[in-house]
């Protein structure tokens, strides 16, 4: 028999919880293949079979906290063909529904541990989907949306009863908080009793990035294989001001004030278990392209759920864009010990005084929230216009002005 230990999941992080058994007592498993999923404070992590063979006795249950290097269940090497069956009844029970097929070893070697989960929670064959990811691979999203298209058996067994209803109809359910979600309430409440957070307010044209994605969106992509986006206008305008603003790049340490020559800049991106936020390293070196190729890669990996515990540590400066959920405008908190956090939102048609006729303009609201004990109100504001006139003018972007 192999133990299966909780690995060791980044500096500083001891433990993690059970968020989920991916194989089940008697299972076949493959040599790292997942059979258990931890939630630790920052991503999901999945933990491999450390040999091929049967799965054996689960020691930790769903919602546990498991600490590094501590043993969670144990596996028996080889012989999964003999001995998965040894695990039934002797007598043969009432036939049960058919479990999601796994994929053969073969095509497993090829899947990633996430399109693995997919295929195995959903019954998606493999080999009947065309893959969309590079070199023709299969995707997590590409097994998704083939189950979505799946049809749905004739005789389909009936569902469980529902709970039944109070005298007045009304349910109430009661789910635990994932471990990631106690950290974001954790850490927000502990940045609003110790930061004197307060936030400003600007608008931005954002005429000329339109035109200027609109004109070589094609070009761009075709060259850098990523898809222009605003992000990467914004990061490169928040740089720049935030050499001229370096506190607004700062944090505080104790009695001290560090100020930080580089800008690494934490972007929200959206993931299964909620909204994470990696890290763009020294952001101020990077092209717009470079830029957009980082965070599509975070985007990507977030989904899949394979970004790694550092590239989500550290950060100077963060950037939420609460816009592409539809937000007008927002007080978003900062990020401990980061001293600032910029907020984007949607753009939408506004008239707006331009040489004194009204005219209608793309607008969209900025939002700066910061710490008062470091950042005054002129530096807060001197921010945001620096990178308002980056924006309404991105010819400022390429001469550094």
């Amino acid at each position: 028999m192999a133990d299966v230990k909780v690995p060791v999941l980044g500096e500083s992080i001891t433990e993690a919880t059970l968020g989920e058994w991916l194989k089940n007592p008697g299972d076949p498993v493959q040599l790292d293949e997942p059979i258990a999923s931890l939630e630790t404070d920052k991503v999901s992590v999945e933990v491999g079979s450390p040999v091929a063979g049967v799965m054996g006795d689960q020691l930790v249950k769903v919602g546990d906290t498991v600490e590094v290097g501590a043993v969670i269940a144990v596996v028996t090497e080889g012989g999964a063909a003999a001995a998965a069956p040894a695990a039934a009844p002797a007598a043969a029970p009432a036939p049960a529904p058919a479990a999601a097929p796994a994929p053969a070893s073969s095509e497993a070697a090829a899947l990633s541990p996430s399109v693995r989960r997919a295929v195995l929670e959903t019954g998606v064959d493999p080999s009947t989907v065309q893959g969309t990811g590079k070199d023709g691979r299969l995707t997590k999203d590409d097994v998704l949306t083939a189950a979505s298209n799946k049809p749905v058996p004739a005789a389909t067994p009936a569902p469980a009863a529902a709970p039944a209803p109070s005298a007045s109809g009304r349910k109430e359910e009661r789910v635990k908080m994932t471990r990631l979600r106690q950290t974001v309430a954790k850490r927000l409440k502990e940045a609003q009793n110790t930061a004197a957070m307060l936030t400003t307010f600007n608008d931005v044209d954002m005429t000329a990035v339109i035109e200027a994605r609109t004109k070589y969106k094609d070009l761009f992509e075709k060259k850098h294989g990523v898809r222009l986006g605003f992000m990467g206008f914004f990061v490169k305008a928040a740089c720049m001001a935030l050499k001229d603003i370096p506190g607004v790049n700062g944090s505080i340490e104790g009695d001290e004030i560090v100020y930080h020559d580089y800008c690494d800049i934490s972007v929200a991106v959206s993931a299964p278990q909620g909204l994470v936020v990696p890290v763009i390293r020294d952001a101020e070196t990077l092209s717009v392209a470079g830029i957009e190729k980082t965070i599509g890669d975070f985007g990507k990996r977030a989904k899949d759920g394979t970004l790694k515990m550092d590239e989500m540590k550290g950060g100077t400066f963060t950037i939420s864009n609460g816009g592409v959920f539809g937000s007008l405008m927002s007080t978003p908190i900062i990020n401990p010990p980061q001293s600032a956090v910029l907020g984007l939102h949607r753009i939408e048609d506004r008239p707006v005084v331009r040489d004194g006729q009204v005219v209608v303009r793309p607008m969209m609201y900025l939002a700066l929230s910061y710490d008062h004990r470091l950042v005054d109100g002129r530096e807060a504001v001197t921010f945001l216009v620096a990178l308002k006139n980056a924006i309404e003018d991105p010819t400022r972007l390429l001469i550094d002005l």
